[in-house]
């Protein structure tokens, strides 16, 4: 990739994934969110060509933020793309943009030489920018202003009079990096006839939430318009623990942090604000309708991932996940199929689908957060069938990992290796099971699961007990530093 940047200090990326995406349930869930799903097109997810877009010369190491929550996700797609953090630095709860990007300026600031500065560039990780070349070539600009202090807002180019993003307005270009101009104001998600004098206006773009600026005067605008951001950041960074490949902030510090956006905290005070607008083939897939302006359409406008068969339709998204979907009759609609959940709805109404995911979360319904696959640091287990007294799971343990040293009080399992080998713990024995070979874990009994291979280990679960609930747990001894209980059995 041809760096878009000078030799003497990188860009650090500050990648934020944060969000849940839950405009695109049933597809993304609060447990596996649209950033960590190939989306785009290809095999990599949003993160992974995220920070793909942002490596090579030029660029440092990225400093990523997450959830407590999404850690072992975002570790485990950065080895698949061998990429090695500075940090993946652990929010133990949300506050928006503006105390993430502090504590990664802050912590910047500490790693760089005496008295220098850093060059932060703030990615939200679950974007789509199709033209790379025009993404570094407006970096090139933004760096220019940046260096001169200024806090760079990277725009898009409006194609449309579009209600669903937030504008920004330039003012007059800056002197010493043509492309670039002041920053005279940021807007709200506008009404329709506002947005068409937006476009026709000539001097707003849409609000693409990527920012590059100097770390210092970050935080020095910060210290300036939101002080009390700035000082939780800090406090939360000086208590910070490392866990593992974690950095893990205090969270009763971090948790002091008012909630709000780096746009509301300092973007819209600040006199030192500049934009770059640009146009990239940018989208930030707020939802189903956007994968229909990005994808490939047929004679008909459709667009269809998966086994789908379209009879009669027109201008619509379609995909499914599990089995055969048929869609006949219908016109710009958006269907999406998962092994658990059937989505239909309007193409230009998807942006409803919130408060679809709005129910679901205060009915205490799993498909709220969870896929029938569940991701765990070692792999993953799959629900396959559930009844009274017994559940089936399919089990990937990944090559080399192994699940926690455990014991359930209820309930005993069966363990039928399908593929790969397996060494067992039960009690003082450990014993290697090939392919077509099992074992009998009985009520009670301490018991461990590990891949020693070099080839993912695939499994049948089989529990019978009077309760099979997740939390039937206690872990003993785990390599991944989780608490004892609450986490599932397959864990």
């Amino acid at each position: 990739m041809t760096s878009p940047t000078s030799a003497e200090r990188p860009l650090i990326p500050v990648v934020l994934s944060g969000g849940s995406g839950t405009r695109l349930w049933p597809l993304s869930r609060a447990g596996y969110p649209k950033q960590f799903l190939p989306l785009a097109g290809g095999a990599h997810s949003l993160i992974q060509q995220t920070v793909a877009r942002v490596s090579g010369p030029g660029f440092a190491a990225p400093l990523i933020v997450c959830n407590d929550e999404h850690r072992f996700l975002v570790a485990e797609q950065m080895r698949a793309i061998r990429c090695e953090p500075e940090a993946i630095i652990l929010e133990p709860v949300g506050r928006n943009t503006a105390p993430a990007v502090a504590v990664a300026a802050l912590r910047a600031l500490a790693a760089a030489e005496s008295g220098a500065d850093a060059l932060l560039l703030v990615l939200p990780s679950d974007h789509v920018i199709q033209d790379v070349a025009a993404f570094h070539a407006a970096l090139t600009v933004g760096r220019q202003a940046a260096e001169a202090g200024r806090l760079v807002t990277f725009g898009i180019t409006p194609t449309a009079p579009e209600t669903g993003y937030g504008y920004i307005q330039a003012e007059a270009p800056l002197p010493g990096a043509d492309g670039a101009f002041a920053l005279h104001r940021f807007v709200e998600k506008p009404d329709e006839e506002t947005a068409r004098g937006y476009v026709a206006d000539g001097s707003y773009s849409w609000n693409s939430g990527i920012f590059l600026l100097s770390a210092r005067a970050y935080l020095d605008e910060l210290e300036a318009h939101a002080p009390a951001i700035l000082a939780a950041a800090r406090a939360a960074l000086e208590g910070a623990a490392s866990d593992l490949t974690f950095l893990r902030l205090d969270a009763t510090a971090f948790a002091t942090a008012p909630s709000d956006s780096i746009d509301y905290a300092v973007m819209e005070h600040t006199r030192r604000g500049a934009v770059v607008p640009v146009d990239m083939g940018w989208s930030d897939l707020g939802a189903w309708s956007s994968l229909w302006d990005l994808g490939e359409k047929d004679a008909h406008g459709n667009v269809s991932r998966g086994d789908v068969i379209l009879e009669d339709t027109a201008s619509s998204y379609v995909q499914s996940e599990a089995g055969l979907v048929a869609v006949s009759g219908l016109s710009d609609v958006i269907v999406i199929a998962t092994d658990d959940a059937v989505l239909v709805c309007p193409r230009h109404g998807a942006q409803g689908v919130k408060q679809v995911v709005d129910r679901l979360k205060a009915a205490g319904r799993q498909e709220f957060s969870l896929h029938t696959t569940v991701h765990r640091p070692w792999g993953s287990y799959r629900g396959v069938d559930a009844g009274e007294r017994y559940q089936v799971k399919r089990i990937v343990v990944h090559p080399g990992e192994r699940l926690s040293l455990q014991m359930h009080y209820h309930r005993a399992e069966h363990w039928i290796v399908v593929h790969g080998m397996a060494r067992v713990t039960r009690g003082e024995e450990t014993v290697l099971l090939g392919e077509n070979e099992s074992t009998f874990i009985r009520p009670g009994q301490v018991h461990q699961l590990e891949n020693p291979g070099k080839v993912p280990l695939h499994l049948i679960e089989v529990q019978s007990g009077t309760y099979l609930g997740e939390d039937d747990i206690v872990r003993l001894e785990d390599r991944y530093g989780r608490v004892s209980s609450g986490t599932g059995a397959a864990s």
